[in-house]
């Protein structure tokens, strides 16, 4: 991207957030201009601060983003909206659609997708093409019933943002040993062979 994006990020989960803005700025051409925790903080912050693309979950408290993306428009403002999913449902994408949303992708797509999925919006193209899941399915029909801990689940959701391993021990202010320990535990747990594998299982049994 030759130009800054300006854009407002929302999610209810502080550390995907967190992680999501990490990466993105990471990458370049990005700046996170407005930080959401729910729909309704969302919407109060973009009557105040202008931006080029709004990323938002697509499932938040208070508002949906979904519901975001309707309110925009009801009250004349038509920045683009992205919506992110952690599952490919097409009730959702239809509903984003209807809302007047432009874009529709799953959480799960590489950083640089992201980036590029962004850059598009801000272009004035739309995008609607979620990767599909039957992958996932087919994880989470093998899946063991687990359980994992509050910090487990910490880090294995910034493993999902993209963290490494040094990252996450300075985001959660543990160390580096500690975090592999965490990472060896969840594994096994998840009977997991690696810690992309992980992040599918505890994404297909809504563990993260």
């Amino acid at each position: 991207m030759s130009a800054t994006v300006r854009i407002a990020l929302a999610d209810d989960q502080a550390l995907v957030r967190h992680g999501l803005r990490a990466l993105l700025e990471g990458l370049g051409g990005i700046e996170v201009a407005v930080e959401a925790e729910d729909g309704a903080a969302l919407l109060q912050a973009l009557q105040h601060q202008r931006v080029d693309v709004v990323v938002s979950d697509v499932r938040m408290p208070g508002h949906s983003g979904i519901e975001v993306a309707r309110a925009l428009r009801a009250r004349g403002d038509y920045t683009p909206v992205l919506l992110l999913t952690t599952f490919d449902e097409p009730a959702l994408m239809h509903g984003a659609r209807n809302a007047g949303a432009q874009g529709f992708m799953l959480k799960d797509a590489a950083p640089e997708e992201l980036q590029h999925a962004i850059a598009q919006l801000a272009a004035g193209a739309t995008l609607f093409a979620p990767v599909s899941t039957t992958k996932l399915a087919s994880v989470a029909d093998d899946a063991t019933p687990a359980h994992l801990t509050a910090r487990e689940a910490d880090v294995l959701r910034l493993v999902a943002g993209g963290y490494s391993n040094k990252e996450i021990g300075r985001t959660l202010g543990i160390s580096d040993g500690t975090v592999r320990n965490h990472l060896t535990d969840i594994m096994a747990r998840l009977e997991a062979r690696d810690r992309t594998h992980a992040v599918m299982k505890a994404i297909a049994a809504r563990l993260i």
